[in-house]
């Protein structure tokens, strides 16, 4: 993806529905085909951001923006985060899902600052130096041994309060898409399939919502969608 031009209007990344096409490996016709197909699922403003008149005038004079759209155009689409997302769900095709995920991680998403330690992951750090520090004399050896279970004790804490990460919960994203679609070709049960999947995993493994399901747990989660079987057919 780091052969996509940056565009960035009104402080959000978007893409033309040039860029969507090349990424998803389709052509501007399907993109376009789709939008027109499923265009009651799409909301300006929120999937698609549409440039006509003065503000397409302002975006063509844009050196920036120079070479995005032509001349002669007299409106131009420019597809959100969630517009990436409804047209990969759409085209549903395993280059379309790979390429969103790779939107996701390398296009759309700024990078984040590194996140600061908990309270109990500084005091595992603290504890850590503090055990390596220490020489080696029998009183000290009596210190650190109480230092170092304790460090276990916080360092099991941790593990089991770690989350998923936004890229792993895309991973349950997908996994979720791929076998609804997988079993259901008619669009109007795909949606009662997805609240039941999604309920089930959270029933499954004792949450409020797939993304506090522990880091942990991860690939049994996973594991869990690709064995899923709907109640109508179990």
């Amino acid at each position: 993806m780091n052969q996509l031009k940056l565009i960035v209007h009104d402080n959000r990344r978007v893409l033309t529905t040039s860029q969507i096409a090349t990424s998803y490996g389709t052509n501007k016709d399907r993109i376009s085909a789709n939008f027109k197909e499923n265009e009651s699922r799409f909301e300006e403003g929120k999937h698609f951001i549409l440039l006509q008149d003065e503000t397409l005038k302002e975006f063509k004079n844009e050196p920036r923006n120079s070479g995005l759209v032509g001349r002669n155009a007299s409106k131009l689409y420019l597809w959100t985060e969630k517009g990436a997302w409804l047209h990969a769900k759409s085209l549903n095709t395993d280059r379309a899902w790979d390429a969103y995920e790779m939107l996701i991680d390398e296009y759309y998403t700024v990078k984040e600052n590194v996140v600061p330690l908990s309270k109990d992951q500084a005091l595992v750090t603290v504890l850590r130096t503090t055990a390596d520090l220490v020489e080696d004399t029998q009183a000290i050896k009596n210190e650190q041994h109480e230092i170092r279970k304790e460090l276990s004790i916080i360092n099991e804490k941790v593990e089991e309060q770690i989350t998923l990460t936004s890229g792993e919960q895309r991973a349950v994203q997908k996994e979720v898409a791929k076998k609804v679609y997988e079993i259901e070709d008619d669009a109007t049960i795909r949606p009662k399939l997805f609240r039941e999947l999604h309920r089930e995993i959270k029933d499954r493994f004792a949450v409020a919502s797939y993304k506090d399901v522990r880091r942990q747990e991860l690939q049994t989660v996973i594991n869990y969608i690709r064995s899923w079987i709907p109640r109508k057919v179990s």
